[in-house]
């Protein structure tokens, strides 16, 4: 793949959130809202804790979307989102150019809607030859099957399509990696439901002899 490695490095990504934002979560029905939020904190935590840059984008924040959802944003101390007019975050300059701005060819794209606002940006970044990886559990479409037929598409156009948790486990590759085990792991055991359960009971119940 163009000499770059399959497996998802940290040193090699950027991550673009768009329109994680009530207004838009309101309209999501591919995928419960609650766990729709969980799995976009867990991939902002994941993003924070290996180190990758994250580019956050709204739009009609004070109109009708609201802000970057509160978790997010918690999740995000250092992000200010960037406010833009355009559906379609690749034709906003300031974003595009956050993105451009680190250097990093490998995009990892979640947000709202799928259908839209996740779609117009992953379409146009693999057409400029960037890597565009969409984290589809961490993206809402206004229905399953528009999420799905939005999701088909991007992989038809060259996007591969992942999840938070492969994000994560492709990041850390090795539970032996001591700098970044111990925010990897309250990650998983806070977001990443029965697996999280057991990292929580492995910790705290099984004592080696």
């Amino acid at each position: 793949m163009n000499g770059i490695e399959t497996l998802l490095k940290p040193e090699d990504c950027v991550m673009l959130l768009v329109d994680l934002q009530a207004g838009l979560g309101f309209g999501t029905e591919s995928i419960s809202r609650q766990v729709l939020l969980n799995n976009a904190v867990a991939l902002a935590k994941t993003a924070v804790a290996f180190g990758v840059p994250v580019i956050a984008t709204t739009s009609a924040s004070k109109v009708y979307s609201g802000p970057l959802f509160p978790q997010v944003q918690a999740a995000l101390p250092d992000v200010k989102a960037i406010e833009r007019r355009n559906m379609n975050a690749w034709e906003d300059d300031t974003a595009r150019g956050a993105v451009e701005a680190t250097g990093r060819r490998r995009l990892l794209v979640a947000g709202l809607l799928t259908e839209a606002c996740v779609s117009f940006p992953a379409l146009s970044a693999v057409r400029e030859g960037y890597e565009v990886f969409v984290v589809a559990d961490a993206c809402g479409g206004l229905t399953p099957i528009s999420h799905e037929l939005a999701l088909r598409r991007l992989e038809q156009a060259g996007a591969q399509l992942t999840n938070w948790i492969q994000v994560l486990l492709e990041f850390q590759r090795d539970w032996t990696r001591h700098g970044t085990y111990e925010a990897a792991r309250a990650i998983v055991v806070e977001n990443g439901g029965g697996y999280g359960m057991g990292l929580a009971y492995a910790r705290e119940m099984i004592h080696p002899g």
